[in-house]
């Protein structure tokens, strides 16, 4: 419509970047863009998780896997870090979205995607509580490094299933003024924090917790080096 391109201009107008390659289509077309992508990268995740998870259990280094699988350039090496599973604003919704408007349409794919993120929370979850520790510290609740964004994080639905199981939680996470979040103590002091956990949970490792690498529980490969 004429809008649209009115519309397309005034962001081309305001971006930094030259010559922005635009696609016009009709506004059907354009949401399964969107629900389509964010289900592709939500499958990239949870297929470098589910490798993870081979890996871990087989007693196999998965860096190394991982680094040879993504030199071939029709796979490539982004998306590939592994993790507590996917969340954020869009990835839960825009797949089990999708997932809707398939309805009676044939499809195996999608709904593994959403399966494969619950069996990668419960496997974490499953792994801390073998572990039998009296309290887990959690370490930070955004999805990723960077972001202030907690919602649908994977990493809350862990402490959930930690907590059901009798299992302590702390939470360190400075940007929460709350005594309480989920039901669990927000520790202010980062030292104090590491002191009181016997097990650190962190989806992204970072340079504070590089003094407690004994008791750090992730499944992040490459943040460390």
């Amino acid at each position: 419509s004429e809008r649209a391109i009115e519309f397309a201009k005034l962001l081309q107008q305001g971006a930094l970047k030259e010559n922005i390659e635009t696609k016009y289509m009709n506004s059907t077309e354009a949401e399964a863009v969107k629900l389509f992508a964010n289900t592709y990268l939500a499958l990239r995740v949870a297929y470098f998780n589910e490798l993870d998870t081979y890996a871990e259990l087989k007693g196999l280094d998965t860096q190394q896997i991982i680094n040879g699988v993504c030199l071939d350039p029709r796979i490539g090496s982004h998306y590939n870090n592994p993790s507590f599973g996917y969340g954020g604003y869009c990835l839960p919704k825009d797949t089990k979205q999708l997932l809707a408007n398939y309805e009676d349409i044939p499809e195996n794919l999608i709904g593994a995607i959403i399966k494969s993120n619950d069996t990668r929370k419960k496997y974490i979850s499953d792994s801390i509580k073998k572990k039998k520790p009296l309290v887990v510290g959690a370490y930070r609740l955004a999805m990723k490094a960077g972001s202030d964004n907690f919602r649908t994080s994977a990493i809350k639905d862990i402490i959930e299933s930690i907590k059901n199981d009798g299992i302590n939680v702390v939470i360190y996470e400075p940007t929460i003024d709350d005594e309480m979040i989920m039901d669990c103590p927000v520790i202010k002091n980062l030292n104090d924090f590491k002191k009181m956990s016997d097990i650190i949970l962190v989806n992204r490792l970072d340079e504070n917790l590089m003094d407690s690498l004994d008791r750090v529980y992730t499944r992040d490969v490459y943040s460390n080096n």
